[in-house]
């Protein structure tokens, strides 16, 4: 297949625009030597005694479900994101960045939703319009733009729409992006979600 010529030399370009363009994942990360791979991920996860605070947090989420409407991408930030991720950081002591700015060149530049740092880096970002596959190409380009500026050769990332979260992996070494297939459900998958969040950040 040829490649598409899809960003343009004189353009600028912010994470945000590329949820934006009209084209497939991969033909966006071939503009980067990246290549694209959907496959189960076998992600890290951690060993620690955590399952009551994490079990708290879930039957917490799934009394207030019920009383919230979850229609704007603020409601679903503040009432699904944002509590799981404070829980996280409770957990491990690693520091969370929210809405960080990052300027890598004019195609790689805008603002982190939510980065955490520990001993990895750990990505997540809001995506919008409830379209998790745009939100992960979104993601994909972040990761790279981190790959950048950060000597690590593995560097995860986690887009959502608050109810669902999908995980992605970029290996700096292979040129590789991939694509969890699994998704995990809020608040019934919690507990997997926060032992995976916490082993990559450990």
């Amino acid at each position: 297949m040829p490649k598409i010529k899809i960003l343009q030399e004189d353009q600028s370009y912010t994470f945000s625009a590329y949820f934006d363009l009209p084209y497939e994942t991969d033909d966006i990360l071939r503009e980067f030597d990246y290549s694209f791979i959907k496959t189960e991920l076998s992600l890290p996860q951690t060993d620690q005694p955590v399952v009551n605070e994490l079990l708290l947090i879930k039957e917490k989420i799934r009394k207030i479900l019920p009383l919230i409407s979850l229609s704007s991408e603020t409601a679903r930030r503040e009432t699904l994101v944002a509590p799981i991720l404070l829980e996280i950081i409770a957990i491990c002591h690693c520091q969370l960045k929210i809405e960080y700015p990052l300027r890598v060149s004019d195609r790689l530049k805008g603002t982190l939703d939510y980065l955490l740092h520990s001993t990895h880096d750990l990505l997540v970002i809001e995506a919008k319009k409830d379209d998790l596959t745009k939100g992960f190409t979104q993601l994909a380009v972040e990761l790279i733009a981190l790959s950048e500026i950060t000597d690590q050769d593995i560097f995860y990332g986690a887009v959502t729409i608050g109810n669902l979260w999908q995980f992605g992996k970029l290996d700096k070494v292979e040129k590789t992006i991939y694509q969890d297939l699994n998704l995990f459900k809020i608040p019934d998958d919690l507990l997997d979600l926060g032992k995976i969040l916490l082993g990559i950040l450990a």
